[in-house]
């Protein structure tokens, strides 16, 4: 039995020493890139009740939610995702705000995956929302963050693959696509089975722009030359239009923020969340078969909670994240600034004082008795195990 007690259970595992420092020094520098663009820091609870993140908002399937109850028999869920719980709080904190509302936040999600998935089921997420800017402006200085964060972080090897909602949810409306069929579409859209949706739109009766449209969803990396070539074929379908429009304004912002060697324009690009409304984008990297972004804009989740605003924002996944970092050997230099003082009694108020003195100059230190059956040599390799720059001994020798 105790054995079993040593043990966590799938889908969630401990995080310690070394790994555990270089996750909070990455943390720490996606925070900062966060401030600098004028991004508050807000928390939310880590459960809320269901109807948070139930069917209609669009977020993560019930099945998929670690649900429980409190006293009062409410149905309360660990947060799957942290874009519905800060809609809720924008819309009862900032109801009148009429400027734009930047937030950012830091935190764990619980999402019960199928076992055989191999995927975590508590992971850490770094991210922000901006409330209130419904301009293609602010969809492109998030993917500029995107961009800033993901370097900061000594990460350079990644592609940001950009599309749009309304465009799927247009096409597959002009084509009279739903139900059953449209949920086979998403699927294979999900699973980037462009060959399938030709194949399976084969067997409806549309008109050639509409089938030309359709093969357009397998483009990748589309350039301005291409999606107004698209625009040809959508001439009689508005909503597609002014889909395609956004990405063609959005793809010159891209260039103004000279970011374009990271960002792709592909119109396939669907989301787990159905509340997303217009631009979607995803964050890949070498290392792991998980995005290591999501976001995407939302211009009609916070009607959910009381509060008419547009909406966009964007998730980076820490534990993705360092797994990339690791696998492609990127390196993560811990701070130098720190001390070990190694004493024995006879010098220990000497020693607390000189700790006390270093710490009040900025420096991380540790104090240690010195033990009579251990060598310096043994202190140092500690020292150098942990990434202590400076080993200083107090025994009179």
């Amino acid at each position: 039995m105790k054995s079993d007690m040593l043990h966590t259970p799938d889908g969630v595992r401990d995080i310690y020493n070394g790994e555990c420092k270089k996750k909070l020094l990455i943390q720490d520098r996606l925070h900062q890139v966060f401030l600098r663009y004028g991004y508050q820091d807000i928390q939310t609870p880590t459960f809320e009740f269901f109807d948070i993140f139930s069917r209609e908002i669009g977020t993560t399937p019930s099945k998929d939610l670690y649900k429980f109850f409190d006293k009062e028999g409410n149905t309360l869920v660990l947060r799957p995702d942290f874009t519905p719980s800060i809609a809720r709080s924008a819309a009862k904190y900032y109801v009148d705000e009429e400027m734009p509302i930047k937030l950012c936040y830091m935190g764990n999600t619980f999402v019960n995956h199928t076992d055989y998935k191999g995927r975590l089921k508590e992971s850490t997420q770094c991210g922000v929302e901006l409330m209130g800017d419904g301009s293609i402006y602010a969809d492109a200085e998030l993917l500029a963050m995107v961009v800033e964060a993901l370097k900061s972080c000594g990460l350079f090897e990644f592609r940001i693959s950009v599309g749009h909602a309304q465009f799927i949810s247009s096409l597959l409306e002009a084509a009279q696509i739903s139900g059953e069929d449209e949920a086979v579409i998403r699927e294979l859209l999900a699973n980037k089975n462009f060959f399938g949706v030709e194949e399976f739109m084969c067997q409806f009766s549309i008109d050639s722009d509409l089938r030309e449209l359709f093969a357009f969803l397998g483009s990748f990396n589309v350039d301005e030359a291409a999606l107004t070539e698209a625009k040809n074929y959508a001439k009689n379908y508005p909503q597609i239009i002014e889909a395609i429009d956004s990405l063609l304004e959005l793809h010159r912002y891209i260039k103004l923020y000279e970011i374009e060697k990271y960002v792709s324009i592909e119109p396939g690009i669907i989301s787990e969340y159905t509340y997303y409304t217009g631009t979607v984008f995803y964050g890949y990297t070498f290392g792991t078969g998980e995005a290591i972004v999501k976001g995407g804009r939302y211009d009609k989740l916070l009607n959910y909670f009381g509060k008419n605003a547009p909406a966009i924002g964007f998730a980076i996944m820490v534990d993705q994240l360092l797994g990339a970092m690791s696998y492609q050997n990127i390196r993560i230099d811990m701070p130098a600034n720190n001390a070990l003082i190694v004493f024995s009694p006879k010098y220990n108020g000497e020693a607390i004082r000189k700790a006390s003195l270093l710490r009040t100059q900025g420096m991380m230190v540790q104090t240690m008795l010195l033990s009579e059956d251990k060598t310096k040599d043994f202190y140092y390799e500690y020292a150098k195990k942990h990434h202590i720059s400076r080993v200083e001994f107090m025994d009179g020798e």
